[in-house]
């Protein structure tokens, strides 16, 4: 689909008639920080935010998402819940789009899962360029997440005056049909979006002293490294980490019982694999009793196995899981490290 331009002015009035007709999430700014929510006007929109506290996972992966409802007593009886509602996400940069991708892969793969793919289904990405890494944790360039090619409805690229609106889809290019003062793309517009790629290009550095296409080899040969020991002393098993990655999707299961002790609901809720209990099983075994053997069990499944499976890696270089570290372990330094014992 041909790309469009809207013009910078003209912003305001797109957002207003998508809000007009739709419930949008945006960036919103959050004291010091940013976070996405549902808005109610342009103004509460952050269109210059660095990242926000979590991904929009959590629209169609909730914290908390009630699965089944059952009753019991004489009659007992259960009954799935699939809940969803048609949203726009407006404002998502690539590196939350391509999380969004893998997510999208992962849950439909049989036994698909139909509470993430309703809520995915009836929302509508528009996603925005950034220009320069969102701060010193970013390491999106390294895992080549950087640019978005695909996953989104619409993409927004700042070229000061005007937004240049590439086209994802039909969703898409309708609300831009409904809702924008859109014109073609001129060659004078694709000139300037080269010029503006190559501008991001030096604003993005590699951080990761090696392609990160080696990792999945270099992952697999530090089961006995030493690095997992020693980040493992500082590492305070929290959490922090997985519950504000964008692709992570492990979660535990709970089932609560109502006072009547008749009616009742199992929830499905966020879990972390650093938490000492993930990988405890019945008789109190446990497969990931040491600490060191979770964080290698993280880095692999970001750097190593859901690359091999999906072709991409589970890793965007959003760089929350550094920043949000309480013992400020870095991913670049444990991924440099690695490769740094292999060339002994």
């Amino acid at each position: 689909m041909l790309p469009k331009i809207i013009k910078k002015d003209d912003l305001r009035a797109f957002v207003e008639a998508l809000l007009a007709e739709n419930v949008v999430v945006a960036p919103t700014k959050k004291g010091i920080k940013y976070a996405f929510a549902e808005v109610d006007s342009f103004d509460e929109v952050a269109l210059d935010y660095n990242i926000t506290m979590l991904s929009p996972r959590k629209y169609f992966y909730p914290q908390n998402e009630t699965v089944l409802k059952f009753k019991l007593g004489e009659k007992p009886s259960a009954e799935a819940v699939v809940e969803s509602a048609p949203k726009i996400i407006f404002g998502m940069h690539p590196c939350d789009v391509a999380a969004t991708w893998l997510l999208d892969v992962v849950f439909a793969e049989d036994p698909a899962d139909p509470n993430y793919l309703s809520k995915r289904k009836k929302a509508v990405i528009i996603g925005m360029n950034c220009a320069k890494p969102c701060d010193e944790f970013s390491f999106c360039k390294d895992m080549k997440s950087y640019n978005a090619t695909a996953g989104f409805d619409l993409m927004l690229t700042d070229l000061g005056d005007k937004y240049f609106v590439e086209v994802g889809t039909e969703a898409g290019e309708a609300l831009l049909v409904a809702g924008a003062q859109a014109s073609e793309a001129s060659a004078d517009d694709l000139k300037a979006l080269q010029e503006w790629q190559n501008g991001k290009e030096k604003s993005f550095v590699n951080r990761i002293p090696y392609d990160t296409k080696f990792l999945p080899e270099i992952l697999g040969a530090s089961d006995d490294s030493l690095v997992w020991e020693a980040i493992a002393r500082k590492c305070l098993s929290c959490g922090s980490c997985n519950t504000t990655c964008p692709t992570c999707y492990c979660f535990t299961v709970r089932d609560e019982v109502a006072s009547n002790l008749v009616d009742g609901e199992r929830k499905r809720i966020w879990d972390s694999c650093q938490l000492d209990e993930f990988a405890e099983v019945a008789g109190g075994e446990n497969f990931r009793k040491a600490r060191s053997a979770r964080l290698r069990h993280r880095f692999n499944r970001k750097g190593k196995w859901l690359l091999e499976r999906y072709g991409k890696s589970g890793c965007v270089g959003c760089g929350r899981c550094d920043r949000n570290c309480l013992v400020k372990i870095s991913s670049v330094e444990v991924y440099t490290q690695l490769a740094g014992e292999r060339a002994k």
